[in-house]
């Protein structure tokens, strides 16, 4: 398998989200899809196929983009469409069994109106988030205390935290996000923001953050790149990276948990089994920005406790 470079991987996702949005696929519902032939991994001799679609956390977005592609290109008769909107939206859509896949960065307990009992949770990898600001506000680190003050609308200018005498401009993920539970549940201390803009996609935060002077968001690190369009913001101290997460010394992260309804089979259990193997866990995951499950330290659970591992 041919080693992918993450900067390569990042721009084409970020001028292909869009069609990665096409919906090409039988929805007939969680294990509904129409496929022959089984995969494991892409090594199994007999080729998967058929269409599935898979939709949900934008955070999960890119990596579960391009390992489609990597899918398809090693079963030409596989089709596999990778929509956002949102964890909820996920959720909600495996569910009902409008999707093969349902895609969330939040357990599906977290959610109101989702039987959880009725879904299977595939558990691919963790994702840090947090606090996103555009490169010239001034500012490289805050406090949780000021953190919270700035998306709660106490502080409205970065000069008050020594930074540019800029007014500072909230962007938002909508009520359904993943990214945003988790971001006001472990950044804000269950602190809900103040209006601003809102945004369904994370793509679309980030270059909104990119282009407004004052702008900041939250994104998952699989969104900052070697280009500075958005600046990622320390908080306390604490840098985000990969280690700290892996450590429990950065608390902004969730697990990536793609959901089917029921036990999955066809192509859908051939592309969960190719999520699971040693090129995406080992490869595909960290050159992309994301944190493979083995590597953390601490682990949580639904009701967002936190032990040892």
């Amino acid at each position: 398998m041919k080693k992918l470079k993450f900067g390569t991987i990042l721009a084409a996702f970020l001028l292909t989200a869009t069609a990665c949005g096409t919906d090409n696929t039988d929805t007939n519902g969680g294990n509904g899809d129409d496929s022959t032939g089984e995969s494991n991994g892409g090594d199994s001799a007999e080729e998967a196929s058929g269409s599935i679609l898979v939709a949900g956390s934008s955070a999960m977005e890119p990596l579960v983009a391009a390992a489609s592609e990597e899918f398809m290109n090693e079963n030409m008769e596989a089709s596999i469409s990778v929509q956002a909107g949102g964890s909820g939206q996920g959720l909600s859509s495996i569910a009902s069994g409008q999707v093969q896949i349902g895609n969330s960065d939040v357990f599906a307990e977290e959610k109101e109106d989702i039987p959880a009992e009725d879904l299977v949770d595939h558990r691919i990898a963790v994702v840090g988030m947090g606090p996103a600001a555009h490169p010239e506000v001034g500012v490289e680190d805050l406090s949780t205390e000021d953190m919270i003050s700035i998306f709660t609308g106490e502080i409205t200018n970065w000069s008050e935290l020594g930074g540019a005498d800029q007014e500072i401009v909230l962007v938002n993920r909508p009520d359904s996000s993943g990214t945003r539970d988790t971001f006001v549940k472990y950044g804000l201390e269950d602190n809900e923001p103040a209006s601003g803009i809102t945004e369904d996609s994370s793509n679309t935060v980030r270059q909104i953050i990119s282009e407004t002077e004052g702008a900041i968001g939250y994104l998952a690190f699989s969104y900052y790149d070697e280009s500075g369009a958005v600046l990622p913001l320390s908080v306390d101290g604490v840098e985000q990276t990969d280690e700290n997460v892996m450590s429990g010394d950065f608390p902004i992260w969730a697990y990536m948990h793609s959901y089917t309804n029921g036990e999955p089979e066809g192509l859908t259990k051939a592309f969960i089994d190719y999520l699971m193997s040693d090129f995406v866990q080992d490869e595909l995951i960290p050159e992309m920005g994301y944190i493979p499950e083995t590597g953390m330290q601490v682990e949580r659970n639904a009701a967002g406790e936190e032990s040892a591992k």
